[in-house]
């Protein structure tokens, strides 16, 4: 295969679907209203609720949802060959991650900006919304604690990613006084942001701030307090917009390098296309694609994460109803696409990359070390940063040290906006935990509930301890996609009740999407997770947690429409 065609399929694929079934799903299922005014509008309190021009806004979602795991996961299941992951990507990016995506965005604003968990309360039981927040905010918990250790690693490895990454707050700060208190036009701002961001990078190689892990956790843990707290204007919007012009130009330039060496004839793919069912993967064990090609691949094609930023930070400065489509649809094959970058660039110089570091790779012994090696010697991050390197070289000349630096600085953007939104979603989750139980105003304060969650992420980050229950996470934010797509599905039938076979657009994927994850958490408990008895555990708790609330979602589903008037929004 030539990575020219895998890029110019990918365009074609994304391009076409969302003009035709993204189109219809605006149109027909969810009824999009560009005159209906939105939660940002109706709510407005200068805090959370701001509109947002639709790029900015696209910018912080996109930012958001992608963190390491469209790097990580598709790298990891190269183990499997490059053409099972890449159909998974592709196939789970359009007909589930997507809609999943834009559905928890949109069902959102139908209901002022209200979580996905709190929706599965409205439709399904008081209990389903309790058990559901409460799982939430441990599973963030652990998102704080997992990126914060990631980027304080990052900062001590490349000091320079840590002083630009600081610049970067200082003219987030200028670019949101520049456009909402100074209202310079849009334009010119984002050219001033631009300038600055470049001079920012410049100035990190120059003057690299070099300090310990430790004193990283701190400067950490007090930014996402501040950044969770403060106004979305101040901050968070300009910051996300600006990232993701680092993130949009490291897309834009991978796309044009791997066609260009296509094209030049250097783009054949030296990894096998398909290597064995069972392939080592998880936790080292033969791990069967099917079901833990979720588990793994995760954020390239479908994750639980991204309903939590859709119906919790994006809703509430969603300008217009049918810019939903652009953030929610659009953000999502924009995830995709990386992955595409991913897989490719793997698959011509992953190779290399294994000789880099001296392991000997081939056809054959490919399923049984691909995994481990790039978990242990060579690095998920590594593998990516150098192959994309390469692609570089080949396409345009770029040094090859150079472009890993940018790749791996690129990663470090991704990891800060999902640690800082990550955070946000805690105190939304804990306020609303505290308002079910009527609980003190005090704990509701946004800088209270910020700092609980951060001290708790924070402290698992220093100790290591979040290592010890992560392998547990990957397919808690599977099971957290599958109840939110079951929640989509309830939402889509019972209130938005589309002409046609339209329903059967959601509820096919979300029951698929249940037995999926269902089935691959039994398979992790029974494989790999009896090794450790804290995931052992935690895993025993999410399938208890699957079964109460698929057995809510049934009892809801057998309710006659009519039931459901209360329920709209």
């Amino acid at each position: 295969m030539n990575s020219a065609v895998v890029i110019f399929l990918a365009g074609l694929i994304y391009v076409v679907l969302y003009q035709t079934y993204g189109k219809a799903l605006q149109n027909k299922v969810v009824k999009a209203d560009p005159n209906r005014p939105t939660p940002a509008h109706r709510l407005y309190d200068g805090v959370d609720y701001v509109p947002a021009h639709p790029l900015v806004l696209y910018g912080h979602h996109f930012a958001s949802i992608a963190g390491a795991g469209p790097i990580v996961g598709p790298a990891v299941a190269m183990a499997w060959g490059w053409l099972p992951g890449l159909i998974w990507v592709w196939f789970g990016n359009v007909f589930i991650g997507a809609v999943h995506d834009y559905l928890a965005l949109m069902s959102s604003v139908r209901y002022d900006g209200k979580s996905i968990q709190w929706i599965a309360g409205k439709l399904m039981s008081r209990r389903t919304s309790m058990a559901f927040e409460l799982y939430v905010w441990f599973a963030l918990i652990l998102v704080i604690a997992a990126f914060a250790a990631v980027i304080a690693g990052i900062f001590v490895k490349t000091p320079g990613a840590a002083t630009a990454s600081i610049l970067f707050l200082l003219i987030a700060v200028l670019l949101g006084w520049l456009l909402y208190k100074v209202k310079i036009d849009f334009k010119l701002g984002t050219i001033i942001g631009i300038i600055l961001l470049i001079l920012a990078i410049y100035i990190g190689f120059k003057f690299p701030l070099v300090a310990s892990k430790e004193a990283w956790y701190v400067f950490l843990g007090i930014y996402i307090i501040v950044a969770s707290s403060l106004p979305v204007w101040i901050l968070l919007q300009p910051r996300d917009y600006l990232n993701a012009y680092i993130l949009w130009f490291g897309l834009a330039l991978g796309g044009i390098a791997f066609l260009v060496v296509g094209l030049k004839g250097l783009g054949t793919f030296t990894a096998p296309a398909y290597t064995t069912w069972s392939a080592n993967v998880v936790g080292g064990k033969p791990s069967p694609f099917w079901p833990t090609i979720p588990l793994v691949i995760a954020c390239g094609a479908l994750s639980g994460f991204h309903s939590l930023v859709g119906s919790g930070t994006t809703s509430k400065q969603l300008d217009n109803e049918l810019h939903g489509l652009l953030v929610g649809y659009g953000g999502m094959f924009t995830e995709g696409f990386l992955s595409t970058i991913v897989i490719s660039s793997i698959a011509i110089y992953g190779v290399k990359v294994f000789q880099d570091s001296g392991i000997a790779i081939t056809a054959a012994n490919w399923a049984k070390i691909y995994a481990p090696k790039v978990a242990g010697e060579i690095g998920k991050v590594t593998i990516f940063a150098k192959s994309y390197a390469y692609g570089l070289q080949d396409a345009f000349g770029v040094d090859v040290k150079l472009g890993t630096l940018f790749a791996s600085l690129w990663v470090s953007a991704f990891a800060l906006t999902t640690l800082d939104t990550a955070t946000r979603l805690g105190r939304f989750a804990w306020q609303e935990i505290i308002e079910m139980v009527n609980g003190p105003k005090l704990l509701k304060n946004k800088w209270v509930a910020s700092f609980i969650i951060v001290v708790l992420g924070i402290a698992l980050a220093w100790k290591g301890k979040w290592l010890v229950i992560w392998p547990a996470f990957s397919g808690m934010n599977q099971m957290l996609a599958s109840i939110a797509m079951m929640t989509a599905s309830l939402w889509v039938a019972k209130i938005q009740r589309p002409a046609g076979a339209w329903k059967w657009a959601v509820l096919i994927p979300a029951l698929f999407l249940w037995v999926t994850v269902t089935s691959a958490l039994i398979w992790f408990l029974v494989y790999v997770g009896k090794s450790n008895a804290w995931v052992s555990l935690i895993t025993i708790v999410g399938l208890a947690l699957n079964f109460l609330l698929v057995i809510d979602w049934y009892n809801a589903w057998k309710k006659p429409v009519e039931e459901y008037e209360a329920a709209k929004a």
